[in-house]
């Protein structure tokens, strides 16, 4: 895999805060990555600084194969950026301003208007941008970031204020978009949209990495319990089914259901117990630690004494 990103032991200091601190890691074509953190943990930064829009304090930053910061980097008509917040001149309307975004990049015009269908604003493109609520605002940013079919794409927060169905549509574009080679980095809260389409997730502490890999690395290492949810019938409101281990975790939800912490380890001993003949289990699910829950693990983990 080709990498487009290279992040080497960064730091970046504003006075005595360290927004980031010895930060290093890779990104690679076609990669789609989640960068997490709470505000403050250093996620903008990095962005900014992958952008050449403001310099590290030590450590070196390649992409595209060159310093983004330098004056003659030939890799910025090849990122894309939404920022969180975005602005645009109020008097002009949405075909004004792609077309000026498009002219910047040196990048055909009537592709970029396009682009407006992809994101819903075709039957508003023409109205001024002083009457646009902010979720249409975030979806011309959309449009605006995905001109020229960038290489290195770099979006922080891009879903705010998009309704269900648009969420989707961005998430099918920026899919397709690393499908045929792009490097998508995305920042968000919604940990729940991320987690069954971010290939990796870089979760940031306070400025400093402190995971990285795929869900399933991140549970491999995190070791968190799986839940084991069955539906169990014959049973008393408070009553455990006798084929519950002793040394498990049990809850009662409902009356109706039994759920059990399983150890990664112990998952297909409990079900096979579970499921066993003669014993009355309806239906089952099997509920991995989400991404949420791996978050707060390896935040308080990072928090811990060393």
């Amino acid at each position: 895999m080709t990498k487009t990103v290279r992040i080497c032991d960064v730091t970046k200091d504003y006075g005595s805060v360290k927004a980031v601190r010895g930060a290093s890691f890779e990104l690679g074509e076609g990669e789609l990555v989640a960068l997490i953190g709470h505000n403050g943990a250093g996620k903008t930064t990095l962005m900014k600084l992958m952008l050449g829009l403001i310099r590290p304090s030590s450590g070196s930053i390649e992409v595209l194969g060159d310093n983004p910061a330098a004056g003659e980097f030939a890799g910025r008509r090849q990122l894309g950026y939404l920022p969180e917040n975005v602005s645009f001149e109020a008097a002009l309307t949405a075909r004004e301003t792609q077309a000026f975004y498009a002219r910047l990049k040196r990048e055909p015009v009537a592709k970029a208007l396009d682009l407006l269908d992809a994101v819903g604003l075709g039957s508003a493109s023409r109205r001024r941008i002083g009457t646009y609520s902010k979720g249409m605002r975030q979806r011309l940013g959309l449009a605006q970031a995905l001109i020229g079919r960038p290489r290195v794409l770099l979006l922080d927060e891009p879903t705010t204020g998009l309704d269900p169905e648009l969420r989707q549509t961005f998430y099918d574009v920026i899919a397709r978009l690393a499908s045929e080679g792009a490097t998508v980095l995305l920042s968000s809260h919604a940990l729940t949209e991320l987690e069954e389409r971010a290939g990796r997730v870089i979760i940031m502490n306070r400025g400093v990495k402190v995971a990285d890999g795929s869900i399933e690395e991140l549970r491999r290492l995190a070791r968190l319990p799986t839940r084991i949810r069955l539906k169990v019938s014959g049973l008393a409101p408070h009553e455990m089914p006798a084929w519950a281990p002793a040394d498990a975790i049990c809850r009662r939800l409902n009356g109706h259901f039994v759920e059990i912490d399983a150890a990664p380890e112990r998952k297909i001993e409990l079900l096979h117990r579970a499921t066993a003949l003669g014993n009355s289990v309806e239906d089952v699910d099997v509920i991995p630690p989400t991404l949420d829950e791996l978050y707060a693990h390896f935040l308080r983990q990072s928090e811990q004494p060393s």
